[in-house]
């Protein structure tokens, strides 16, 4: 296990623990319900910016210290300035966080144990799979302060149907681990006891496959989504066709052919 980074008082703020190809990065704020302070996100864009020219890393799981996955943003540095700058500085800071974990070549899975509130809830939509126990509850709750969560509502309307959006964004209210998964929030619940297996099954089953072809897959599966129909299927049929060509691609299909386990090549 190692940290990164600290406060004034030396709790380290981001811990890192590697395994197996998998890096799990947790917010250790347990005290502040792992609220994203300035300096949290600092150290989360850090950590995610090594993880990125990392091959050894595969697979990387996002969680949180303590009875909360995340509650947002922290509100009383928030408060502490009424600088506006200050405020827009802050959340293209926490922008800039979110488009690293969509355009990080690993999988980024989120490890949901607890509540996930407003950018807390926009981090669990923001990464690439959510697996959640079946105690946890999720809500968009700036609404209640008098404050649209206009960050979270990108990545909420990019998961989520409109409706199941909005509902979220107007009313702030808490839905639970089942309302979450079948409004695509999240990909699995499990009881609390099985959550760490169930994130291990899962990021096993994508360690085990072509690293090439998963970081090229995750970026195209990502801008085919900005795309038109009919632009998405013509970038989707270039990709098909060079991905044919890799070293990758030629291990697997001749390791199908031949009935024996693909060696791969790394990214």
């Amino acid at each position: 296990m190692s940290t990164v980074a600290a406060d004034a008082t030396e709790a380290p703020l981001l811990l890192r623990a590697d395994a197996d190809g998998i890096a799990t990065l947790t917010l250790n704020r347990p005290a502040q319900f792992n609220s994203l302070s300035g300096a949290l996100i600092g150290d989360l864009q850090a950590a995610l910016d090594a993880i990125a020219d990392d091959p050894a890393v595969r697979v990387v799981v996002i969680a949180g210290a303590g009875k909360a996955f995340c509650a947002g943003h922290d509100l009383k540095e928030l408060r502490a300035s009424t600088d506006r700058a200050f405020h827009e500085t802050l959340f293209n800071r926490f922008g800039r966080l979110m488009l690293t974990l969509t355009r990080l070549p690993q999988p980024v899975i989120a490890r949901v144990h607890g509540i996930a509130t407003a950018a807390g809830c926009q981090l669990v939509a923001n990464c690439d799979l959510a697996v959640c126990a079946d105690t946890a509850r999720f809500a968009v709750s700036g609404i209640n302060l008098g404050l649209f969560c206009a960050t979270p509502a990108v990545a909420l309307s990019r998961n989520l149907g409109r409706k199941a959006a909005l509902e979220l964004l107007l009313t702030g209210e808490f839905i639970d681990a089942a309302t979450a998964l079948a409004r695509g929030l999240v990909n699995r619940v499990v009881p609390a006891a099985g959550l760490d297996a169930e994130i291990a099954r899962l990021a096993a089953a994508i360690v085990a496959k072509s690293p090439a072809a998963i970081a090229s897959g995750k970026t195209m599966f990502y801008r085919q989504l900005e795309l038109g129909l009919e632009d998405a299927y013509a970038y989707a049929a270039e990709e098909m066709a060079r991905s044919m060509g890799t070293a990758d691609a030629c291990e697997g299909i001749d390791a199908f052919i031949g009935k024996r386990p693909p060696v791969w090549q790394g990214r």
